[in-house]
């Protein structure tokens, strides 16, 4: 093997180190820190948006905007999400989240309700989400450290934009913890108006997780994709069993109407009833099976 230059060690041969690298500055929790968004992003989303028949109001564009522009910066240190580019970030997190906005107001998702997101990742679909609705009380809950610190910090950035720009934004707060933990704190069990879900589980399985957490009345959302082979008819018939057994009721499959989202689709459950205590089950008990 070929022998290291001599800029890659320090000290005699026999005490020798690697010299140690000069810690990486924390990524910035100021959105005016950042690189602002090139012109892409306000392009692209306000096109969705136009597409969509949505209209923003400017308070929560502003939080949604400072959101973004806090991913794009960390995503530089941090691994948050594959989609790097402000464009992307625009259509497939913002517009993507937002489309379940005309389906949670039709619904009966007024009045500041309160939002839990589970594995929100980078914030999407929970943050946008929350903040245009407005919600009254937001959770983004996540496990992994990393991702559950920048969504503190995220959070609270967004509320303040949307404060200053003369918003009431939701309560926010960022719950580094699993939906199975929160299934069993009363402050959580059956308190949610609306909880929503994006690429976090199969649907059998992410019923099980989340129905605990909704109120009598209110709404599961889980974003899905139809590839148009028949997976996601066949996801839905097999989440029939546990959907039945944990109190819920599937509602509708809504297409989402914006070009370059045309296989997405947004599954929504209501809570018909308490989910039975037995719910979740544990990993194990799951994965022998369905049905309750």
């Amino acid at each position: 093997m070929p022998e290291e230059g001599p800029s890659a060690w320090v000290g005699s041969p026999s005490t020798r180190v690697r010299p140690i690298s000069p810690e990486r500055p924390p990524p910035p929790s100021d959105p005016d820190a950042c690189p602002p968004l090139d012109a892409t992003y306000a392009t692209a989303l306000d096109r969705a948006l136009a597409t969509a028949g949505l209209v923003l109001d400017p308070a929560a564009r502003a939080g949604i905007d400072a959101h973004a522009r806090l991913l794009v910066a960390w995503n530089a240190a941090i691994n948050l999400t594959a989609i790097r580019v402000p464009a992307a970030v625009a259509l497939e997190h913002v517009a993507d989240s937002l489309s379940a906005l005309p389906l949670l107001r039709a619904a009966g998702a007024l009045g500041r309700p309160t939002l839990l997101d589970l594995g929100s990742g980078g914030g999407y679909p929970g943050l946008p989400l929350g903040l245009a609705l407005p919600a009254g009380r937001l959770a983004l809950v996540e496990s992994v450290a990393k991702k559950a610190r920048f969504l503190d910090v995220a959070g609270r950035a967004a509320a303040a934009a949307m404060r200053a720009a003369g918003g009431e934004p939701p309560t926010v707060e960022a719950l580094a913890t699993r939906a199975e933990a929160l299934a069993t704190d009363a402050a959580h069990r059956g308190r949610w108006d609306v909880v929503t879900a994006r690429a976090v589980a199969a649907l059998d399985e992410l019923v099980e997780l989340a129905l605990p957490l909704v109120a009598v009345g209110g709404l599961l959302v889980a974003w899905k994709r139809d590839a148009g082979d028949g997976a996601l008819d066949a996801e839905v018939a097999a989440a029939g069993p546990i959907l039945a057994a944990a109190g819920g009721k599937l509602e509708t499959v809504e297409r989402v109407s914006v070009p370059g989202l045309e296989d997405h689709r947004l599954v929504v459950v209501r809570a018909m009833a308490p989910a039975p205590a037995r719910f979740p089950r544990s990993p194990a008990e799951r994965r022998r099976g369905r049905g309750g």
